[in-house]
């Protein structure tokens, strides 16, 4: 089986990249494949976490990377992702290994069994070397976020790293989305959270920089400077499309804290209103 055998469907393909295009599918996967390496220090020996993982984009360039002593595990809300990636990819590589999460999200999948902040990832406590999530907290809820967040936390092992990716707003992004430089407008804000569309919230969610990195703090993350700032907001000289958080578990958190946070939390509810920080001003 050669790596274009590995190429997903066409339909696959378009749900993860926003275009049918294997070049572009590949092309995503390898640009990541370079920030892992690049800005986080992945060995070919490590153990990787890829949370929100689709049909395999980002695992595609780990293929030839990662070796024997290393390993993959993708999770995803999607089945027929899964059931693509499982069936092609894991017959020939052992060590990929992926697998469905049946989470609620009222954009990719409605009629989930658990809502996000209520998830537990099917690991053992300090299981992984490494973690990333590629656009998963840019359709994701306060509570889910800081849910998701907690369990990545408690997988990574100590000076473990993770990358996540966001649409982060700040003073920058208030300036370039009211100039109307940016991609996207964030009209609509409740607490930490800002959508574009109430009637689709999780289609598309920005948050204020400072809660992400307090929650990255909270749970034991200290987040590396400089953030990597992305393309969506308009400004100069960024990195990618999406702005990129990286951090490494410096320290763990008190064994009751995570159950009692899960046991504690709700589901979102948030109210919107229509603010002017980071609505583009005509």
């Amino acid at each position: 089986m050669s790596l274009p055998d590995l190429i997903p469907p066409a339909e696959l393909i378009g749900q993860v990249s926003g275009s049918q295009d294997p070049e572009q599918f590949l092309a995503a996967g390898k640009e990541f494949f370079r920030y892992f390496v690049e800005y986080c220090a992945l060995k070919p020996h490590e153990r990787v976490l890829d949370l929100g993982c689709g049909c395999g984009r980002m695992a595609m360039p780990l293929l030839s990377y990662l070796d024997r002593s290393g390993s993959y595990d993708g999770i995803d809300v999607d089945r027929p992702d899964i059931e693509w990636a499982a069936g092609n990819i894991t017959p020939r590589y052992p060590n990929f290994r992926f697998r469905v999460a049946d989470v609620s999200n009222t954009h990719y999948n409605p009629d989930g069994g658990v809502p996000a902040h209520r998830y537990r990832l099917p690991f053992d406590d300090n299981s992984f070397d490494f973690a990333f999530l590629t656009s998963v907290f840019t359709h994701m809820m306060p509570n889910g976020m800081r849910n998701y967040l907690s369990e990545v936390a408690r997988v990574l092992k100590t000076g473990g790293r993770c990358l996540i990716t966001f649409f982060l707003l700040n003073e920058s992004s208030a300036r370039t989305i009211k100039a109307g430089k940016s991609v996207f407008e964030f009209p609509f804000r409740s607490g930490p959270c800002a959508v574009r569309d109430v009637a689709r919230m999780e289609e598309v969610i920005g948050y204020d920089e400072d809660e992400v990195v307090r929650v990255f703090k909270a749970n034991g993350l200290t987040v590396g400077r400089p953030i990597r700032y992305g393309s969506w907001s308009g400004r100069d000289r960024p990195v990618s499309f999406q702005d990129i958080v990286i951090a490494e578990k410096t320290r763990e958190v008190g064994k009751w804290v995570r159950p009692l946070r899960r046991l504690f939390s709700r589901p979102d509810r948030p109210e919107f209103q229509r603010r002017t920080e980071y609505a583009r001003v005509a």
